[in-house]
């Protein structure tokens, strides 16, 4: 025996389905006009560690490949490039500045120099990365060429 479904068991009726269309469609329009949450913060620190992991990079090439492997950062375009490799965009609202203990810089631009010799040292310096109230800095020590990053206050 077949048993028949009323019209009230066969599915979804148009008012049911046009309001659930029009309720997705509010939705994407508050996405698409409000766009991505962004927090400052947030970009700050996972700008603070792209520096620092391109730094450890560095580091790494120069002890791997028995040569000295240069960190390239350049204030005005931020972004940053370790020795001959493709450069790293930096979000472009962040405020910058670098301090090397060495006084390595580039004449021709604003860009700091950071250099890692093949026993691991480095020309030493110091990194400022900020966004609105954070200040973050990426330290690089001289002598063991060790990095660090810590908050400014």
């Amino acid at each position: 025996m077949r048993r028949q479904l009323s019209c009230w068991q066969a599915g979804f009726t148009l008012i049911e389905l046009l309001v659930v269309l029009a309720i997705m469609g509010l939705m994407l329009g508050l996405i698409l006009t409000h766009g991505p949450m962004r927090s400052a913060a947030l970009t700050a620190r996972a700008a603070a560690a792209q520096i620092e992991e391109g730094l450890r990079v560095a580091r790494a090439r120069a002890i791997a490949s028995n040569r000295p492997v240069t960190f390239r950062l350049d204030l005005d375009d931020h972004y940053f490039r370790v020795g001959a490799a493709a450069p790293q965009a930096l979000p472009a609202t962040l405020q910058l500045a670098m301090r090397t203990i060495a006084g390595l810089a580039s004449q021709s631009r604003n860009v700091g120099v950071i250099s890692f010799a093949p026993d691991g040292s480095s020309s030493g310096g110091q990194i400022e990365v900020a966004e609105g109230e954070l200040r973050l800095l990426v330290g690089i020590d001289w002598l063991t060429g060790r990095i660090s990053v810590s908050d400014a206050r």
